[in-house]
C-alpha cells in the first residue's frame, strides 16, 4: 500500500524492515494506517464464514447479475411527466 505523509503529503513507501507501516522519505514520518486496525481474526471465526449464507457462492453471484432497468420516464409516484 502507499499513501500520502499526513505531516508533509509527500508520497510514502513501505518500510523495508522489522517495523511494518510505511515511511515519508522526506521528514521521516512513520504510518501503519493502510495495515488495518491491529485486529486479528481466530481461525474459528473464520471458518465459521463457510456457513453464512452471505457467502455462499449462489448469493455471491447473485451480486454480478444486471440489475432489473428502470425507464427513467417513469415516476414512482405514478405521474406522467412530460
Amino acid at each position: 500500500m502507499r499513501c500520502s505523509c499526513k505531516e508533509c503529503g509527500t508520497y510514502m513507501v513501505q518500510a523495508d524492515s522489522e517495523v511494518l507501516g510505511c515511511v515519508c522519505p522526506d521528514c521521516g514520518y512513520r504510518c501503519r494506517d493502510c495495515l488495518g486496525t491491529d485486529t486479528v481474526v481466530s481461525r474459528e471465526a473464520l471458518r465459521s464464514l463457510a456457513a453464512d449464507p452471505r457467502f455462499q457462492p449462489e448469493n455471491i453471484a447473485a451480486n454480478f447479475l444486471p440489475a432489473d432497468e428502470v425507464d427513467p420516464q417513469e415516476d414512482t409516484d405514478g405521474r406522467d411527466w412530460p
